[in-house]
């Protein structure tokens, strides 16, 4: 009897070395099982943080986002003001415009009044000191429109230009052109691209 029970344990031990085997198996199994979660996990929250940072629909910092409202509103009015500097030199190149033809307008009349009466002075009386006077205030007159920018409308012998021509006066005669200037009557003016005053002339044919 002593024998068979002998004969008997090792087999129990072989078994019992077996199940031994498979539960350090198993723990090992387990424990690298829970690393590897482990590790998934942190990629994971790896991931999470670097998408939030990197994707463009991820939260942003409250800084940030005060420096690109800052950043707007900025490039918002550095646009408003350009526009309004822009309109208030057209506004005051339009109104210098208006201003200075509307004086010329009224300079126009006085300048008329010099040349006619200059026109009636007798040869003679030319070199008479008031007549010259008259003479160079009339000059000087003429430059400083033409300094400002105004300049007369050729009119005698040219074509006639309803653009800047005014016919008073129709003659056929057959020694000039077909619509040509035979006669002016009173000077016509421009300023600078604007015409100020149409001449006022006689076109024949």
């Amino acid at each position: 009897m002593a024998k068979k029970k002998e004969a008997a344990d090792p087999k129990k031990k072989a078994a019992e070395d077996k199940e031994l085997e498979k539960e350090e198996d198993f723990e090992e199994s387990e424990s690298e099982n829970t690393e590897d979660e482990v590790k998934t996990q942190e990629e994971a929250e790896s991931s999470e943080e670097k998408n939030e940072e990197e994707a463009p629909g991820g939260k942003k910092d409250k800084k940030d986002e005060k420096i690109e409202e800052l950043n707007d509103l900025l490039l918002r009015n550095r646009a408003e003001f350009d526009n309004f500097r822009k309109r208030t030199e057209k506004e005051k190149a339009a109104m210098f415009e208006t201003g200075a033809k509307s004086i010329i307008e009224k300079v126009l009349p006085v300048m008329d009044n010099f040349e006619r009466a200059l026109d009636t002075v007798p040869e003679e009386e030319k070199d008479n000191p008031f007549v010259d006077g008259m003479d160079k205030v009339y000059k000087q007159m003429s430059t400083m429109l033409e300094e400002t920018g105004v300049t007369v409308i050729e009119a005698l012998g040219k074509e006639f230009d309803p653009n800047i021509h005014n016919a008073v006066m129709h003659v056929d005669d057959d020694q000039y052109g077909e619509n040509e200037i035979v006669e002016e009557f009173q000077k016509g003016y421009m300023y600078r691209e604007n015409v100020v005053r149409h001449s006022m002339v006689k076109v024949a044919n």
